[in-house]
Protein backbone atom coordinates (compact mmCIF):
# COMPACT_ATOMS: atom_id res chain seq x y z
CA UNK A 1 0.00 0.00 0.00
CA UNK A 2 1.81 3.55 -0.74
CA UNK A 3 1.60 6.42 1.63
CA UNK A 4 -1.29 9.10 1.69
CA UNK A 5 -0.17 12.57 3.08
CA UNK A 6 -2.86 15.63 2.91
CA UNK A 7 -3.19 18.15 -0.18
CA UNK A 8 -5.29 20.57 1.56
CA UNK A 9 -8.54 18.60 1.74
CA UNK A 10 -7.46 15.80 -0.28
CA UNK A 11 -5.45 12.58 0.65
CA UNK A 12 -2.76 12.33 -2.11
CA UNK A 13 -0.36 9.97 -3.01
CA UNK A 14 2.72 11.10 -0.46
CA UNK A 15 5.61 11.00 -3.94
CA UNK A 16 2.92 13.80 -5.47
CA UNK A 17 2.17 16.03 -2.73
CA UNK A 18 6.20 17.36 -3.37
CA UNK A 19 5.34 18.41 -6.76
CA UNK A 20 1.76 19.75 -6.25
CA UNK A 21 2.94 22.36 -3.78
CA UNK A 22 5.56 23.59 -6.31
CA UNK A 23 2.84 23.97 -8.96
CA UNK A 24 0.65 26.21 -6.16
CA UNK A 25 3.91 28.01 -5.33
CA UNK A 26 4.90 28.78 -8.85
CA UNK A 27 1.52 29.94 -9.29
CA UNK A 28 1.29 32.47 -6.85
CA UNK A 29 4.93 33.12 -6.58
CA UNK A 30 4.52 36.52 -8.56
CA UNK A 31 1.55 37.92 -6.53
CA UNK A 32 2.54 35.87 -3.19
CA UNK A 33 3.02 38.97 -1.43
CA UNK A 34 0.18 41.37 -2.46
CA UNK A 35 -2.09 38.56 -1.44
CA UNK A 36 -0.23 38.07 1.85
CA UNK A 37 -1.25 41.89 2.45
CA UNK A 38 -5.08 41.01 1.18
CA UNK A 39 -5.03 37.80 3.57
CA UNK A 40 -4.16 39.13 6.60
CA UNK A 41 -5.09 42.95 6.25
CA UNK A 42 -1.33 43.49 6.39
CA UNK A 43 -1.22 41.76 9.78
CA UNK A 44 1.80 38.97 8.51
CA UNK A 45 4.25 42.10 8.29
CA UNK A 46 3.11 42.21 11.91
CA UNK A 47 3.49 38.67 12.74
CA UNK A 48 7.28 38.62 11.48
CA UNK A 49 8.23 41.24 12.43
CA UNK A 50 7.98 39.80 16.46
CA UNK A 51 8.80 36.57 14.77
CA UNK A 52 12.38 38.30 13.94
CA UNK A 53 12.70 39.50 17.26
CA UNK A 54 11.96 36.13 18.87
CA UNK A 55 14.84 34.84 16.59
CA UNK A 56 17.55 37.53 17.93
CA UNK A 57 19.69 37.23 14.86
CA UNK A 58 23.42 38.43 15.70
CA UNK A 59 26.41 39.80 13.47
CA UNK A 60 28.61 36.76 12.61
CA UNK A 61 25.92 33.87 13.09
CA UNK A 62 25.08 31.50 9.99
CA UNK A 63 21.28 31.40 9.78
CA UNK A 64 18.87 29.33 7.55
CA UNK A 65 16.15 30.58 6.13
CA UNK A 66 13.87 27.41 4.94
CA UNK A 67 10.93 28.22 2.42
CA UNK A 68 12.03 31.56 2.65
CA UNK A 69 10.87 32.28 -0.78
CA UNK A 70 10.59 35.98 -1.41
CA UNK A 71 12.90 37.19 1.32
CA UNK A 72 10.18 38.50 4.10
CA UNK A 73 11.87 36.95 6.77
CA UNK A 74 15.68 36.92 5.81
CA UNK A 75 15.00 40.99 4.59
CA UNK A 76 14.14 41.41 8.25
CA UNK A 77 17.65 39.82 9.68
CA UNK A 78 19.48 41.32 7.27
CA UNK A 79 20.65 44.85 9.17
CA UNK A 80 21.85 42.21 11.92
CA UNK A 81 24.91 41.22 10.07
CA UNK A 82 24.16 37.66 10.02
CA UNK A 83 25.11 35.41 7.26
CA UNK A 84 21.57 34.04 5.79
CA UNK A 85 21.05 31.08 3.65
CA UNK A 86 17.06 31.34 1.99
CA UNK A 87 16.18 28.05 0.93
CA UNK A 88 13.01 27.31 -0.49
CA UNK A 89 12.19 24.25 -3.11
CA UNK A 90 10.46 26.52 -5.53
CA UNK A 91 12.66 28.41 -7.94
CA UNK A 92 9.94 30.46 -9.41
CA UNK A 93 9.98 32.01 -5.11
CA UNK A 94 13.26 32.44 -5.13
CA UNK A 95 13.43 34.08 -8.31
CA UNK A 96 11.57 36.46 -6.91
CA UNK A 97 13.10 36.99 -3.77
CA UNK A 98 16.25 37.74 -5.33
CA UNK A 99 14.72 40.11 -7.73
CA UNK A 100 12.97 42.35 -4.45
CA UNK A 101 16.78 41.82 -2.90
CA UNK A 102 18.18 43.61 -5.89
CA UNK A 103 15.98 46.24 -5.69
CA UNK A 104 16.30 46.59 -2.32
CA UNK A 105 20.58 47.31 -2.69
CA UNK A 106 20.53 44.08 -0.02
CA UNK A 107 23.59 42.11 -0.91
CA UNK A 108 25.21 39.07 0.63
CA UNK A 109 22.31 36.91 0.96
CA UNK A 110 22.98 33.11 -0.34
CA UNK A 111 20.01 31.50 -2.40
CA UNK A 112 19.85 28.08 -2.51
CA UNK A 113 16.99 25.34 -3.77
CA UNK A 114 16.42 22.93 -1.42
CA UNK A 115 13.73 20.43 -0.07
CA UNK A 116 13.04 20.80 3.72
CA UNK A 117 13.12 17.10 3.89
CA UNK A 118 16.44 16.54 2.12
CA UNK A 119 18.63 19.08 3.27
CA UNK A 120 22.43 19.26 1.16
CA UNK A 121 23.98 21.08 4.25
CA UNK A 122 26.33 19.60 6.20
CA UNK A 123 25.28 18.53 9.73
CA UNK A 124 25.93 21.59 12.61
CA UNK A 125 25.96 23.98 9.99
CA UNK A 126 23.92 26.93 11.23
CA UNK A 127 23.52 28.84 14.20
CA UNK A 128 19.82 28.81 13.77
CA UNK A 129 16.99 27.88 11.56
CA UNK A 130 13.71 29.27 10.49
CA UNK A 131 11.12 29.09 8.64
CA UNK A 132 7.77 31.30 8.29
CA UNK A 133 4.24 29.93 6.79
CA UNK A 134 6.20 26.83 5.07
CA UNK A 135 6.37 24.02 7.45
CA UNK A 136 2.74 22.73 6.89
CA UNK A 137 3.24 22.46 3.18
CA UNK A 138 5.88 20.18 3.86
CA UNK A 139 5.08 16.29 3.09
CA UNK A 140 6.84 14.54 6.11
CA UNK A 141 6.57 17.15 8.41
CA UNK A 142 8.63 15.27 10.97
CA UNK A 143 11.50 14.48 8.92
CA UNK A 144 11.84 17.95 7.41
CA UNK A 145 12.14 18.67 11.45
CA UNK A 146 14.86 16.16 12.25
CA UNK A 147 16.33 18.00 9.07
CA UNK A 148 16.87 21.51 10.95
CA UNK A 149 17.84 19.60 14.35
CA UNK A 150 20.60 17.86 12.34
CA UNK A 151 21.82 21.18 10.32
CA UNK A 152 22.04 22.89 13.38
CA UNK A 153 24.61 23.31 15.83
CA UNK A 154 25.35 22.57 19.41
CA UNK A 155 23.05 24.98 21.26
CA UNK A 156 21.47 26.01 17.68
CA UNK A 157 17.78 27.53 17.91
CA UNK A 158 14.20 26.46 15.93
CA UNK A 159 11.83 28.96 15.19
CA UNK A 160 8.48 28.77 13.00
CA UNK A 161 5.88 30.53 12.50
CA UNK A 162 3.09 29.20 11.24
CA UNK A 163 -1.02 29.25 10.84
CA UNK A 164 -2.83 27.10 14.03
CA UNK A 165 -6.23 26.94 15.34
CA UNK A 166 -7.51 30.21 17.38
CA UNK A 167 -8.96 29.62 20.69
CA UNK A 168 -10.90 33.22 21.07
CA UNK A 169 -14.54 32.19 21.81
CA UNK A 170 -15.83 33.43 18.12
CA UNK A 171 -13.28 34.51 16.79
CA UNK A 172 -12.61 30.84 15.26
CA UNK A 173 -16.24 30.73 13.50
CA UNK A 174 -15.58 34.23 11.93
CA UNK A 175 -11.95 33.57 10.73
CA UNK A 176 -13.15 29.86 9.61
CA UNK A 177 -15.99 31.77 7.55
CA UNK A 178 -13.79 34.21 6.64
CA UNK A 179 -10.64 32.20 5.03
CA UNK A 180 -13.23 29.33 3.14
CA UNK A 181 -15.17 31.99 1.73
CA UNK A 182 -13.62 34.75 0.59
CA UNK A 183 -9.75 33.81 0.27
CA UNK A 184 -10.53 31.88 -2.60
CA UNK A 185 -12.29 34.89 -4.18
CA UNK A 186 -9.38 37.15 -3.64
CA UNK A 187 -7.28 34.95 -4.77
CA UNK A 188 -9.33 34.18 -8.29
CA UNK A 189 -9.27 38.15 -8.31
CA UNK A 190 -5.52 39.05 -7.36
CA UNK A 191 -3.87 36.55 -8.56
CA UNK A 192 -5.90 34.97 -10.94
CA UNK A 193 -5.91 31.60 -9.18
CA UNK A 194 -9.10 30.46 -7.10
CA UNK A 195 -7.94 26.74 -6.28
CA UNK A 196 -4.60 27.33 -5.15
CA UNK A 197 -5.48 30.08 -2.27
CA UNK A 198 -8.13 27.38 -1.65
CA UNK A 199 -5.29 24.64 -0.94
CA UNK A 200 -3.47 27.21 1.31
CA UNK A 201 -6.63 27.81 3.69
CA UNK A 202 -7.34 24.00 3.32
CA UNK A 203 -3.63 22.97 4.92
CA UNK A 204 -4.20 25.16 7.75
CA UNK A 205 -7.01 22.96 8.81
CA UNK A 206 -5.03 20.01 8.39
CA UNK A 207 -2.39 21.23 9.98
CA UNK A 208 -1.54 19.83 13.92
CA UNK A 209 -3.31 21.93 16.31
CA UNK A 210 -0.31 23.99 19.19
CA UNK A 211 0.30 21.54 21.65
CA UNK A 212 0.47 18.30 18.88
CA UNK A 213 3.31 20.55 16.85
CA UNK A 214 4.94 21.42 20.05
CA UNK A 215 5.31 17.26 20.71
CA UNK A 216 6.69 17.11 17.08
CA UNK A 217 9.25 19.30 17.53
CA UNK A 218 10.00 17.84 20.80
CA UNK A 219 10.14 14.62 19.10
CA UNK A 220 13.15 15.96 16.81
CA UNK A 221 15.35 16.18 19.39
CA UNK A 222 14.73 19.93 20.39
CA UNK A 223 14.51 20.83 24.20
CA UNK A 224 12.80 24.04 25.58
CA UNK A 225 10.66 23.90 23.80
CA UNK A 226 7.84 26.99 23.19
CA UNK A 227 4.72 28.14 21.88
CA UNK A 228 3.81 31.66 21.64
CA UNK A 229 -0.02 32.18 20.35
CA UNK A 230 -0.83 35.24 18.40
CA UNK A 231 -4.79 36.10 17.88
CA UNK A 232 -5.43 33.41 20.34
CA UNK A 233 -3.30 31.17 18.01
CA UNK A 234 -4.54 31.87 14.88
CA UNK A 235 -0.56 31.95 14.52
CA UNK A 236 2.21 30.63 16.47
CA UNK A 237 5.85 31.18 16.86
CA UNK A 238 7.10 27.70 18.31
CA UNK A 239 10.89 27.43 19.32
CA UNK A 240 13.64 25.07 20.31
CA UNK A 241 16.96 24.29 20.86
CA UNK A 242 19.25 22.08 20.33
CA UNK A 243 21.87 20.54 23.07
Amino acid sequence: MSETVSFGYENVDASEKASRVRAVFSNVAKSYDLMNDAMSGGMHRLWKDRFVRRVKPRAGEAILDMAGGTGDIAFRMHPSGAQITVSDINPEMLTVGMERAQKRKLEGLIWSEQNAETLTFPSSSFDAYTIAFGIRNVTHIQQALGEAHRVLKRGGRFFCLEFSTTLWPGFAEVYDSYSHKLVPKLGKVLAKDEDSYRYLIESIRRFPDMPGFERMIGQAGFVQTRVEPLLGGLVAIHSGWKI
